[in-house]
């Protein structure tokens, strides 16, 4: 970072000095000055115009010596402390050339020339006007043809004599009468009790050549872009239309303002104008004035420039500050805004110093930041393209890469052993979701940090995934070595960790790929198998580890297939609803279907639910899976509540998965939707959800909430699998649920000849518990009419399984209706 933003600053400072940002510098000057609040015209100062008009009325131009000295006669009369003549006279021009010559032998006049003698351009000075009343008009212009210097004076070759200019020897005119000192000396300009310093070569945003810096030049002040002083045309004067009290006592300026004579320049305002972009000459020297006599009056500053190794500190600051904040933010975006506001900050605090009369440049300074900032970003980019931003660690595609290098570092001939073990983050999910997510980024942090204590130096690892990691051992000598290595993650990933005075519990799940390196060596595969060999050791339990072996190959691509199917499948509609009928053990006769999702591939024929449903789960296709069983189990309801009416009406039963349970919002407006399209309000009481024992217990207070939420729907709520889970009874009687469904492992099992006969107990124990909170209780998995009798014997009110019937299509089963069987 300090590197690349000292390489920057020197490469800024390199073209700075070969002046390739002058330009740029020069404009950004403008913008501040046309930023900078105008100051009020100055009453010391009034300009005397001489316009189109003026010359249109005395029908010539340049003007005749006569009228020339009839206006300075006419001002003279209202007592003037200084005139400065900015209209060249060093030939005759018409009649009055005596009068005007009288006129100039005044004090108070200053005249004006242009350069010297020996100039082929060179303009004289009236004759004999004494020396102490000339004063040199030479207005520097830059390469862009703007004025931005005041030049005061400049010294002969000797060094014996200076030759000041109109506005100089104007303002010292001036300042003389109020007792204000002057001396020039080759550093300072002193000006009573103000000091100015001169603008000097390659300093700052000005990048002069020596023959543009010659003289003594400060950076010219703008008072305003238009009024710099009161302004009256000649005409006004000679006609006596002016108020005495404007000349009495002040400075006043006389040139023309007229654009047909072409005494006119561009200014830092010129830019932004579309008409009147110019000023004429006599407004430029009345600029000059009001900086002089304002700096030596009133206290104002001139404009000044840091050194140039304070700016070359500013410039590495900025630059420095431009690859921080880059490096802070992960996302381009957030980096990317808050460079901007960096730059923002940058030109407010140059116009701020610009207020105070110092300009510092911030051209440098930004190309400084973008410059910085733009190379830490793309070293971003890169780094991001191999590591995680989380944990630091390298992800995936770096992984792979380092992998692939084994066969350029190793030849094929060791044919030894390399192995990726693969690590997944048990329960990871549920405290990502049930904590915070900012909890879970802290488990990945602290099992990175705890990876890396435990590896050596020669064993890389990667995060892969969201809450996956991969291991690589370069050089395996036997399984024993890792299946330790294995036992010692597993053991220290167990280890609780402390967050927000709470203990994190997990544990790791870890698949384990070897492989040779030979001419196939592939990377990818040995990073697949070990993927496949963690999802293997999750299926068995979870926490503990698996080796890989083809047969894991083979069973992971009929998953996968599976998968694929199962996706073309819901888009296809391929799915159909089998209904297996509820029965009253009292009256024997149908109340009920519970419905149940078949799937007839139309590619490998008729698939268990018990394949496709934990895949459903998984990917969470189960969710658009489970709205169209629930629109479905709804539509042949209707059709049945039409075809048999009853009282009470044929009971529809609906499984709802976990995903689902876990989308509240989501499932309750999927079903909201469902009744308003399909289902009447009388009918919705004959709609009953069923939700497993686990999935409620999981998340209690959510669930008491969620079941409410139904529950206001009209609809009836059991609890599936009952006996199976891990209860909380104590909870039980908060749920607002209207049937008990006992699982069908303990009715398969209530005859079988063990102590007591335990199972029997267990189903009449839920029975019991059912009746005493109200509840109805069915029975599932009853195949043999033993059963049957006993459960009746029990109170069990109603009962479904294959003594009864099995699961049977919507056809079949309307077909049963019709027969209307008793059992």
């Amino acid at each position: 970072m300090f590197l690349v933003s000292l390489i920057v600053t020197l490469g800024i400072i390199g073209v700075r000095q070969t002046k390739g940002l002058k330009v740029f510098e020069l404009a950004a000057y403008d913008h501040l000055v046309r930023l900078s609040i105008p100051q009020k015209p100055d009453d010391r100062i009034l300009i005397v115009g001489i316009s189109e008009s003026d010359i249109q009325k005395h029908q010539r131009w340049p003007l005749s010596d006569q009228i020339i000295a009839e206006l300075l006669q006419q001002l003279q009369q209202h007592h003037p402390l200084v005139i400065g003549l900015d209209v060249y006279r060093d030939l005759p021009q018409g009649a009055g050339h005596q009068k005007l010559i009288e006129q100039l032998q005044a004090k108070n006049i200053i005249v004006i020339s242009k350069g010297e003698q020996m100039e082929s351009d060179a303009i004289a000075a009236p004759p004999d006007v004494s020396p102490e009343q000339i004063g040199f008009s030479d207005l520097i212009v830059d390469i862009d043809n703007v004025i931005r210097r005041n030049l005061l004076y400049v010294e002969s070759p000797f060094g014996q004599d200076k030759f000041y200019s109109l506005a100089l020897r104007v303002s010292l005119k001036y300042l003389s009468d109020h007792n204000i000192s002057f001396q020039a000396t080759p550093n300072a300009l002193k000006l009573g009790s103000a000091s100015l310093t001169p603008l000097t070569p390659n300093v700052g945003g000005y990048r002069l050549d020596a023959s543009e810096s010659a003289g003594w030049q400060i950076l010219l002040r703008y008072r305003s872009p238009q009024s710099v002083a009161r302004q009256v045309s000649l005409t006004e004067v000679l006609e006596n239309k002016i108020d005495p009290n404007w000349v009495k006592g002040r400075i006043v300026l006389i040139g023309y303002t007229a654009p047909s004579v072409k005494d006119v320049f561009a200014t830092p305002y010129s830019a932004m104008q579309e008409t009147n972009y110019l000023m004429s000459g006599v407004e430029i020297h009345a600029q000059m004035v009001s900086q002089i006599i304002s700096i030596a009056l009133d206290g104002q500053p001139q404009i000044s420039i840091l050194p140039d190794w304070v700016e070359w500190l500013w410039l590495w600051f900025w630059s420095l500050l431009g690859g921080l904040l880059i490096w802070q933010y992960n996302r381009p975006s957030y980096a990317i805004t808050t460079l901007f506001v960096a730059i923002f900050s940058l030109w407010v605090i140059c116009f701020i110093l610009f207020n105070q009369s110092i300009w510092l440049s911030g051209v440098p300074a930004t190309l400084g930041i973008v410059s910085t900032g733009a190379i830490i970003l793309g070293r971003k980019a890169y780094y991001n393209q191999y590591h995680d931003s989380l944990t630091n660690l390298p992800n995936r595609r770096s992984f792979l890469k380092e992998i692939r290098l084994i066969k350029k570092i190793n030849p094929y001939t060791s044919r030894h052993l390399v192995a990726v073990l693969f690590l997944n983050l048990d329960r990871f999910k549920m405290i990502n979701e049930g904590l915070s997510r900012q909890a879970g980024d802290f488990l990945l942090v602290e099992t990175a940090n705890r990876l890396k204590k435990i590896l050596k130096s020669n064993e890389k690892m990667a995060r892969v995934g969201g809450d996956e990691f991969a291991i690589w051992l370069s050089t395996v000598k036997n399984i024993d070595e890792i299946t330790h290595l294995a036992n010692l993650l597993q053991e220290q990933l167990r280890q609780p960790l402390k967050w927000c005075g709470q203990d994190i519990y997990s544990s790791v799940s870890i698949g384990i790929a070897l492989e040779r390196i030979d001419s196939l060596f592939k990377s990818e595969e040995l990073l697949r198998h070990a993927h496949i060999a963690m999802y293997r050791a999750k299926d068995k339990g979870k926490d503990r580890y698996e080796m890989f072996s083809p047969v894991m190959k083979s069973q992971a691509e009929t998953r996968w297939q599976l998968e694929a199917s199962l996706r073309k499948a819901i888009q296809q509609q391929e799915f159909q609803l089998y209904y297996q009928p509820i029965i009253s053990l009292i009256t024997h006769k149908i109340v009920g279907f519970e419905a149940l999702i078949r799937w007839p591939c139309s590619e490998k024929g008729f698939i268990s639910p018990g394949q496709f449903i934990p895949i459903a789960e998984e990917t969470g296709l189960i969710v658009p899976l489970g709205e169209w069983i629930l629109k479905e189990a709804c539509f042949q309801m209707k059709q049945w509540h039409e075809q048999f009416p009853r009282n009470p009406p044929l009971l529809m039963s609906v499984n709802l998965s976990s995903r689902q349970f876990n989308q509240p919002d989501l499932l309750v407006q999927q079903i909201q939707n469902i009744l308003k399209e399909v289902v009447d309000e009388k009918q919705r009481n004959s709609l009953k959800l069923e939700i497993t024992e686990s999935v409620m217990f999981n998340n209690v207070e959510g669930a008491i909430q969620l079941l409410h939420r139904l529950k206001a729907l009209g609809l009836r709520i059991s609890i599936d699998d009952f006996g199976t889970g891990y209860s909380n009874l104590s909870y039980l009687h908060r749920f607002p649920i209207d049937t008990l469904k006992v699982d069908q492992s303990f009715v398969r099992r209530m005859h079988e000849e063990d102590d007591n006969n335990k199972y029997a107990q267990i189903v009449q124990t839920v029975v019991t518990l059912g009746h005493n909170l109200g509840l109805e209780v069915i029975a599932e998995g009853i195949e043999t009419e033993a059963q049957m009798k006993t459960l009746l014997a029990f109170n069990c009110e109603f009962g479904q399984g294959y003594f009864f019937a099995k699961p049977l299509p919507a056809s079949e089963a309307t077909a049963l209706l019709q027969q209307d069987p008793q059992w």
